[in-house]
């Protein structure tokens, strides 16, 4: 009886092996494989923090392009578009509607720069030194810091909804930047839209600007104004 029971056992021993052994190539096994190590250390890559970008970078992304160079203004410098109105059928918006305003400060490169975001066409628009900057309409003063004002003006353009609601997101009106100061709205009446900007030059003179337009990916239009920072 025992030369028959050895071949037996050890018949038993050799499937046992060989079930552990197809267990674990089908991934019974908790054992990590080398494609599962691997993944944990792609997710941490991924995971890896960006520098933010600063609202205003963004806003000018895309086809950026100067349409009046660095000079100071001696006569208003305007860039004119041609906008049929209305921009959309009723119960559209008949005119280009400011959805942002944003700045942001560059020191490498020299300059500050407020933009105006725009819904719908790029509006024509102008940038003027002013003694004062007056409301549209009323010709009351606006309140800026400074001691040189420019006035920007769009045409057509509105910042508000049918109901007179605002349509625009805002920054604080104190700027502080070294020489862009702060900025205020001037005006929003019958398709005229108007801001002030209070500027502090160095030597109590009058600083170059430069104008620039750029159409984010989803359409929007923004108009920078750049005044340099000495």
């Amino acid at each position: 009886m025992t030369p028959q029971r050895v071949p037996l056992l050890a018949g038993l021993v050799v499937l046992l092996a060989a079930a552990c052994t197809a267990t674990g190539h089908d991934g019974a096994s908790t054992a990590p494989t080398p494609t599962a190590a691997a993944a944990p250390a792609a997710t941490a890559t991924e995971a890896t923090p960006t520098p933010p970008v600063p609202t205003e970078a963004a806003s000018t992304g895309g086809s950026w392009r100067v349409t009046w160079g660095w000079a100071v203004p001696g006569q208003p410098a305007r860039v004119a578009h041609r906008v049929r109105v209305p921009v959309t059928p009723p119960p559209g918006e008949p005119l280009p509607v400011l959805v942002a305003v944003d700045v942001g400060d560059h020191p490498a490169e020299g300059f500050s720069r407020i933009t105006f975001a725009f819904r719908g066409p790029t509006p024509s628009y102008q940038v003027a030194y002013v003694p004062r900057v007056v409301t549209e309409g009323r010709g009351a003063p606006v309140a800026l810091p400074g001691t040189a004002y420019l006035s920007v003006r769009f045409e057509p353009a509105q910042a508000h909804d049918a109901r007179g609601g605002g349509t625009a997101d805002l920054p604080p009106a104190a700027i502080r930047f070294p020489t862009l100061r702060g900025w205020a709205v001037a005006g929003d009446f019958e398709g005229h839209l108007s801001f002030g900007l209070g500027l502090l030059p160095p030597d109590g003179g009058r600083l170059p600007v430069r104008l620039g337009e750029s159409t984010r990916p989803d359409g929007t239009h923004v108009v920078a104004v750049d005044v340099r920072r000495s």
